[in-house]
């Protein structure tokens, strides 16, 4: 019995241990990570006091020029993409090596912080907590990206790999046309094998994200028999605009909503005898009396699915409810370009078992699928549909992301470092 107690507490005891699990070289990876720490908190401070709402494009390109020295300190090839093209700042580039597995890694400079916002600086809260604007949306991610690159550096592993970072100015609020804004992503998809992303996820460092819901807005416009409300659901008036929009959207709901990781909403409705709407500004207005059946109504929204083909099954179903016109009414439904679905593909999962096994040997705890419904869109769903294995989520963690409330948690900082290097070590060897 003594005997079998032992061996549990022996078992037990390597369980506690898994640094065991990790090679010579991963041991020396991950001192070099400890010893650049400081240094890294610094820079993260750094960029997160710097400005850099999408809009303010001195601030971005600032960000992106602080991310360009530090790039090229470690002996990348840095590029700054001007963004005149589909008014943004621009992005940056950075390159290194010309052998081994080709590795995309993504990240973004822009914040939904605009110059004028109140929030502004780092803030530590103790417990190691930091408040800060973008500081897990991404700003943390980045400097995790870098040094974790910066360690295989030191350590001489990066030499067998090649890699290309990418790092947008537009990310929260994307620049158009969209082809021109998310080129130097595709781009650089159809050139690697790997695509990696530093997003938070949904902020658990115990998940990663193998599947992201595409984005894409839909408009639909609709017009009825205008005449005076007393003769409405007459045969030869119709019931109206409104109640046809209302109708569409009724079936919307009923037909598409028990889809799994479907989602469809109507953000904005406007509809009377005239109505406008301004799609730069989001603000729509309308005029009607309560006695004249509405000629015209319009609705905005979004539909999110999590792979091409849920989405074109989404759109055809739409289309057809459209088609079904009540008496006197006509409407058509249309759709933007937006974030393509990143599909959960095996290549994905199997990206995910490999971090999975990394974290499990620093002893940092198992990594699953985070749940697609709670990662919204991404710029590596540009990439995943180009390359063998997607992975996003591999950032600084934290709550509150998008508001003045943003709060990292600084105990993944080097949890995640660790874990970036060590899965791009074991991808190039």
């Amino acid at each position: 019995m003594k005997y079998f107690t032992f061996l549990i507490a022996l078992s037990l005891l390597s369980f506690a241990l898994p640094s065991w699990a990790l090679d010579e070289n991963e041991q020396a990876i991950r001192t070099i990570i400890e010893k650049n720490l400081a240094t890294a908190e610094k820079d993260l401070k750094s960029v997160v006091d710097m400005n850099s709402g999408t809009m303010n494009f001195k601030g971005v390109k600032a960000v992106g020029m602080f991310f360009k020295d530090r790039f090229d300190a470690i002996g990348f090839e840095t590029e700054w993409q001007d963004g005149k093209a589909f008014n943004r700042a621009g992005h940056l580039v950075a390159s290194y090596g010309k052998q081994g597995p080709r590795v995309l890694l993504i990240g973004h400079l822009d914040t939904v912080f605009p110059n004028n916002s109140q929030f502004q600086r780092y803030q530590p809260l103790g417990n190691n907590k930091v408040k800060g604007p973008g500081i897990t949306d991404m700003k943390g991610g980045n400097v995790i990206m870098l040094y974790a690159l910066k360690a295989l550096k030191d350590s001489g592993a990066l030499d067998r790999l090649s890699v290309k970072v990418v790092l947008t100015g537009d990310e929260e609020s994307s620049g158009k046309p969209l082809k021109k804004s998310k080129q130097a992503i595709v781009d650089a998809a159809k050139w690697a094998d790997y695509a990696i992303g530093f997003e938070d996820g949904d902020g658990d460092i115990k998940t990663a994200v193998i599947a992201r819901r595409g984005a894409i807005n839909w408009r639909l416009e609709v017009t009825g028999k205008p005449a005076h409300s007393s003769q409405i659901f007459r045969e030869d008036i119709g019931d109206g605009a409104i109640f046809e929009a209302a109708r569409i959207l009724n079936e919307f709901r009923t037909q598409l909503s028990t889809q799994k990781n479907l989602t469809f909403n109507p953000g904005m409705i406007v509809g009377g005898t005239t109505t406008a709407f301004d799609g730069q500004t989001n603000q729509g207005s309308a005029f009607g009396k309560t006695n004249i059946i509405a000629k015209t109504a319009l609705i905005t929204g979004d539909i999110r699915a999590v792979s091409p083909e849920q989405l074109t099954q989404a759109k055809t179903v739409m289309q057809k409810i459209v088609a079904k016109s009540l008496a006197h009414t006509q409407s058509t439904l249309s759709f933007s370009n937006g974030y393509p679905p990143m599909a959960p593909s095996d290549g994905n999962k199997q990206l995910l078992a490999l971090y999975n096994q990394v974290s499990l040997d620093l002893g940092h705890g198992r990594v699953i699928a985070v749940d697609p419904r709670r990662a919204g869109a991404a710029d590596i769903s540009f990439a995943a549909n180009h390359v063998k294995m997607a992975l996003d989520g591999l950032g600084l963690m934290g709550e509150g992301g998008h508001t003045k409330d943003e709060v990292a948690d600084m105990t993944s900082f080097i949890k995640n470092m660790e874990k970036a290097a060590i899965l791009l070590y074991r991808l190039a060897n």
